[in-house]
C-alpha cells in the first residue's frame, strides 16, 4: 500500500484491468501447475471462458471492450474499414471510436485513469492522468502523454509491440527473444506506475500473447517443436500477473481479460479469391486488383476478418446489386458461405451472421452485410491479388477464435456463466460504484449485488 493510499481514507474502490489479448481460458485452466498465479485467482475469485464480439478481430474488440457496445455503437468493425459511400478504406485509431470508453467515465466523475498499451488509442489521450497508445502507434514520442511518462518509456526501452516480422521465420529463437523482451518491459513499466499508487483506474494491456499464440499456438496444441518455447512464455506471464496481484492495495479488485479466443490454424481462406471463382466479384483491369478497381459487375466483396459487404446500388460507387434485390442477393451468398468446405471436407464457417443481428447503433452504416465465423483452423482472409489460391498456407500456425476469451476477477462476487465481452465494461463501472445507466451498455454488470 503505497502513501498516496494510505492518504485516501475511506475512498472509493479502484480498479486494475490487466488484458491478455488473445489468451484462451482453456489454455490457462488446464495447466494449474503450469500457471499458478491465474489458478489461485480462479480459485479465490471468479473466473470463466466469455465469449468474444462479431467480428473477433483486436481492432474491433477493445472498443467494444472498453465501451461496452457493439461496433454499431463504435464505428470500429476491424482493422481496416470503408469510407461511407466509396470503396476506400482507413485504418480505424483512438479518434474514430464514437463511443465514450471507460477512462473518460472516471475522469468525468473526477478521479485518475492510467491507460497503458490499449490497442487503437493512438493518439494519446489529454483528458486522463497518463495514456501511451497501444497497437498500430508508430513509436513511444509519439504515443505517450504527458512528457514524463513519454521521458521514463523512452529511458527504459520501452516496446509497444513486438517485432511480428520475425516470427515468419522458421526460426522462432530470435521472435521469442524479442517478444520476452517485450513482454519485460511492459510489465517493468505497469508495475511502475502501478506502484505510484495515484490512479483510480489502471488499464494495461499485454499484447504479445496475441503475437506469441499466431505463431506457436500450434506448436502448443499439437506438440510442435515450439512447445516448450510457447509454455515458458506463458510461464513467465503468469508471474509476472501474481507479483502485480500480490502488491495490490486492499481496495483495488483485479481484472484480466483477453478479447477473443485463439485456436491452430489449418488453412488461410482468401475470401475474395473465392468471391471472384465463383462470379461473384469482378475487376475492371485486370492486373490493378484491389478493393477501388472492382467492376459494375461485381455482386460483393469482402474485408477481415469474414466481413461481406453487398455491391449495392446507390450505397457503393459501382453498385450492382439493385435495393430490391437486396435481401435475396445477400441470402443467396449466405447460404454459399455456409455450404463452403475446406480442403479436407469441413465446413469453413460456423456460421454466417446477418448484419442486423450483430450490429446496432448510430454507426452502423458502414456495418458489414454478413460476417462469417469460422470454424476452428479456418483463418478469414481477404486479399484483392488475384490468381491466389482459395486454400492456402501462411507463416502463422494460431488464429482468433470467437469463443473461449478469458475472464478472472479478483472477488467471488461475480457471476462469469453465459457472459461476454460487452460485460466488462459496466463491470468495471459496477465495482468502482460509478453511476451508469443499464440502457448505455450492450453488456451488464458481472458483479452479484
Amino acid at each position: 500500500m503505497g502513501l498516496f493510499d494510505r492518504l485516501r481514507g475511506e475512498s472509493a474502490p479502484r480498479v486494475v484491468f490487466l488484458g491478455i489479448d488473445g489468451v484462451p481460458f482453456s489454455l490457462l485452466d488446464e495447466h494449474p501447475d503450469e500457471f499458478p498465479n491465474f489458478a489461485a485467482l480462479a480459485e479465490d475469485g471468479s473466473a470463466g471462458p466469455i465469449d468474444s464480439i462479431v467480428p473477433p478481430e483486436s481492432s474491433a474488440c477493445w472498443p467494444s471492450l472498453t465501451t461496452g457496445v457493439n461496433p454499431g455503437e463504435t464505428g470500429v468493425y476491424g482493422f481496416q474499414d470503408r469510407e461511407i459511400g466509396t470503396y476506400d478504406t482507413y485504418v480505424p485509431m483512438g479518434r474514430d471510436v464514437q463511443a465514450t470508453r471507460l477512462w473518460d467515465r472516471v475522469a468525468n466523475d473526477g478521479r485518475d485513469a492510467t491507460v497503458m498499451n490499449v490497442p487503437v488509442t493512438f493518439p494519446p489521450q489529454r483528458n486522463v492522468q497518463r495514456m501511451v497508445s497501444g497497437f498500430l502507434s508508430p513509436s513511444v514520442e509519439k504515443a505517450a502523454y504527458p512528457d514524463e511518462l513519454r521521458e521514463y518509456l523512452e529511458s527504459i526501452d520501452y516496446k509497444i509491440d513486438a517485432d511480428v516480422k520475425q516470427g515468419h521465420e522458421e526460426d522462432k529463437s530470435p521472435f521469442m527473444a524479442d517478444a520476452h523482451a517485450t513482454l519485460d518491459k511492459r510489465y517493468e513499466a505497469f508495475t511502475h506506475y502501478l506502484d505510484q499508487d495515484d490512479w483510480d483506474l489502471f488499464f494495461g494491456v499485454f499484447m504479445t500473447t496475441d503475437r506469441v499464440n499466431h505463431f506457436l499456438f500450434k506448436d502448443y496444441e499439437r506438440d510442435g517443436p515450439n512447445k516448450e518455447a510457447f509454455m515458458d512464455f506463458y510461464r513467465q506471464l503468469d508471474e509476472y500477473i501474481g507479483k502485480i496481484r500480490e502488491n495490490l492495495a486492499d481496495d483495488v479488485t483485479l481484472l484480466v481479460a483477453s478479447d477473443h479466443g485463439f485456436t491452430s490454424l489449418d488453412y488461410e481462406v482468401h475470401l475474395n479469391e473465392w468471391l471472384e471463382q465463383e462470379g461473384w466479384l469482378s475487376y475492371e483491369d485486370e492486373g490493378h486488383e484491389e478493393l477501388g478497381d472492382i467492376s459494375d459487375d461485381t455482386r460483393a466483396y469482402s474485408l477481415i476478418p469474414g466481413r461481406f459487404y453487398i455491391n449495392l446500388e446507390d450505397r457503393e460507387p459501382r453498385g450492382a446489386v439493385p435495393q430490391d434485390e437486396y435481401e435475396d442477393v445477400r441470402a443467396e451468398l449466405k447460404e454459399e458461405l455456409e455450404a463452403l468446405e475446406g480442403p479436407d471436407g469441413r465446413k469453413v464457417c460456423e456460421r454466417v451472421v446477418v448484419k442486423e443481428e450483430a450490429f446496432r447503433g448510430d454507426h452502423d452504416d458502414i456495418a458489414p452485410d454478413l460476417v462469417a465465423i469460422p470454424n476452428h483452423g479456418f483463418d478469414l482472409k481477404a486479399g484483392f491479388t488475384g490468381g491466389a489460391d482459395v486454400f492456402a498456407d501462411g507463416p502463422r500456425n494460431g488464429m482468433h477464435s470467437f469463443d473461449n476469451a478469458s475472464l478472472f476477477i479478483d472477488t467471488p462476487d461475480a457471476d462469469i456463466e453465459d457472459s461476454d465481452l460487452l460485460d466488462i465494461a459496466p463491470t468495471i463501472l459496477d465495482l468502482m460504484e460509478l453511476d451508469f445507466s443499464r440502457t448505455e451498455f450492450d453488456g451488464a454488470s458481472l458483479v452479484r449485488n
